[in-house]
């Protein structure tokens, strides 16, 4: 069943008995920043948007000021609001939180309170910010349909999860002084196990059944290995929902697992010694009137280039050659921490190179194709992003590099790595980055192709938040550091 298009005029009769609306958008972090309205407010501005304050754009993920400001929200233009504009087919309730009224207030059902996505747009023009990432990704969705395709994506994503500590009361607290000491929720290493989910039944099936009514569907939920790790695959979606659902679903986790007792983490290398969480993003593109898979080639190439593109159709192999090409330029949106690159490390099954390969797993990018798959199966799948990467920004820099590398039909810039063939012997110039300084430097660097694709506004805004975070981080004093040099320097 097609999902329903939502109007003003059936918007208006669904919200008849409601009185609040949750209303949220995405920031730069891919953190949701939003508030409650109530619902004669929400009603009287659905075609206008409303004013909300631009500083989500000018601080970072613990809402401290960029220490050099940035173009949306600054001093010199009175840190203005910018306007959110809501996506009304964004609408759906929120099923752990229901409406409560006083007593005699409203004689109907209480509901779950409904929730609804936004744009960020700048009040002078009227379009998404440089920064929004729902923005950002919608100008390549755009792209695409002006040559009559439609991107499909698929996200997976692992994260380890924490007994959360409680305080004399019996309170959790998603978050201790001291998060190193929290202990996993179950141990050892037990990847795809039937048995270790019956530990916490309630939960894993919690964010189940709360995904499916929220409408961010799960396709597949299992542990992963390591300790306390579970991994979601959620169902294919067109590029723009799947991106809503992959951001929607760490506020389902985070706001179920609360509940529990339990603080999912979704940073990229929670503990030394142990695999990181990975945010693996699939991508396709499909005739926009028939369905067709546009990545499966009609026949099979009787003498292709390598024979892990034989049945790829030329369209395809400009898409994967324009991703390969723009990689290195755009480390910061797939890894956008200090702490992603300590997931980005060999034998850890997280690709460092410049690569890809039919069904290969160490590569940046598996190709999903015959004779493993069937023709309309036939997609990527980008293995360099981490969990903490936000997937507007990740999915709309993969559409954006694949529909150049289309528009300039880019050659392939290395071979497939060969069966058994790992990333240790790759030239110095077909590595990534493998620090966020490096990262930002090339993304921000004259001439990069993340300003040629994405344009200088986006790229001056985004790369100064990562210059923030490193400034932070150079100027942490750690534990490492106070462990090792307290008594012996």
């Amino acid at each position: 069943m097609p999902p329903q298009t939502w109007t003003e005029e059936n918007i208006r009769q669904s919200l008849e008995f409601d009185d609040k609306v949750k209303v949220a958008g995405f920031d730069v972090d891919g953190i949701l920043r939003g508030k409650v309205i109530s619902s004669r407010k929400f009603l009287s501005i659905l075609s206008s948007g409303f004013g909300f304050c631009s500083v989500i754009f000018g601080w970072d993920m613990h809402d401290k000021p960029y220490f050099k400001e940035l173009t949306i929200s600054n001093a010199a233009n009175g840190y203005r609001d910018i306007i959110a504009q809501v996506d009304l087919n964004s609408y759906r309730r929120i099923p752990w939180e229901q409406e409560s009224f006083p007593p005699g207030t409203f004689t109907a059902p209480k509901k779950s309170v409904p929730f609804f996505l936004v744009y960020f747009l700048d009040p002078d023009t009227m379009q998404p910010v440089a920064p929004d990432p729902r923005g950002f990704l919608k100008r390549y969705v755009d792209k695409a349909a002006k040559s009559g395709w439609k991107a499909m994506a698929g996200a997976e994503y692992e994260f380890f999860n924490f007994s959360s500590p409680k305080d004399a009361s019996g309170s959790s607290h998603p978050v201790p002084p001291n998060p190193s000491t929290m202990p996993h929720l179950t141990p050892g290493m037990f990847g795809y196990s039937v048995t270790r989910p019956v530990h916490n039944s309630e939960w894993y099936y919690a964010v189940w059944e709360n995904c499916k009514k929220f409408k961010v569907d799960i396709e597949g939920w299992h542990t992963e290995s390591g300790p306390g790790v579970y991994e979601a695959a959620l169902e294919y979606q067109e590029v723009d929902e799947m991106a809503d659902r992959a951001g929607l679903f760490k506020y389902v986790v985070k706001s179920i697992s609360t509940k529990y007792g339990i603080t999912p983490c979704f940073m990229a290398k929670p503990r030394e010694g142990l695999p990181g969480n990975s945010g693996h993003m699939h991508i396709s593109l499909v005739d926009s009137e028939t369905g067709e898979n546009l990545f499966a080639a009609k026949e099979p190439n009787p003498n292709p280039q390598y024979p892990d593109i034989a049945h790829l159709s030329p369209l395809a192999v400009y898409f994967l050659a324009g991703m390969l090409r723009g990689l290195p330029d755009i480390m910061p949106l797939f890894a956008p921490t200090v702490n992603s690159y300590k997931r980005l490390v060999e034998n850890f099954w997280a690709p460092v190179t410049v690569s890809w390969g039919l069904e290969h797993r160490s590569a940046s990018i598996r190709v999903i194709a015959p004779p493993i798959a069937v023709p309309k199966s036939t997609r990527f799948e980008i293995r360099t992003p981490g969990a903490d990467a936000n997937p507007h920004f990740v999915l709309g820099v993969i559409l954006g590099l694949g529909i150049y590398g289309i528009e300039n039909k880019l050659e392939l810039p290395v071979p497939p790595l060969g069966k058994g063939e790992d990333t240790s012997g790759a030239k110095a110039e077909h590595r990534l980055p493998n620090t966020l300084r490096e990262a930002t430097m090339r993304f921000m660097k004259k001439g990069s192709m993340a300003r040629e694709v994405f344009g200088d506004a986006f790229v001056e805004h985004y790369g100064g938040t990562r210059l923030h975070e490193l400034k932070l981080w150079e100027e942490a004093v750690t534990d490492w550091e106070l462990k090792r040099y307290i008594e012996t320097v």
